[in-house]
């Protein structure tokens, strides 16, 4: 059911992520790795109203974090691992 959450929606652009010190590209490329890398490894029956959240989530973890600018393929990939094998208590978080 993910087919129903259309990931082009969270996609970002270097206007959109701020002020960065002149890593405004490397922090847009590394923030939408984490939202694709998010919808690839969610599975193709979650809910769309579950992944959206989680997909929400994303923003507003890492969008202050200096590590963003910096963070590696891998990093990223176990942190969206992490979330999603994680899920309920990241959804309590949000509400």
């Amino acid at each position: 059911m993910k087919e129903f959450v259309v990931i082009h929606d969270f996609l970002v652009s270097e206007e959109v992520v701020g002020d960065w010190d002149g890593e405004e590209e490397c922090v847009t490329e590394n923030l939408n790795e984490i939202y694709h890398t998010l919808y690839q490894l969610a599975e193709d029956d979650i809910e769309p109203t579950e992944l959206t959240q989680l997909l929400d989530l994303v923003w507003e973890h890492w969008i202050g974090q200096p590590a963003l600018a910096e963070i590696e393929h891998e990093d990223i990939y176990d942190w969206c691992r992490h979330v999603l094998e994680n899920r309920e208590q990241y959804l309590e978080q949000q509400f």
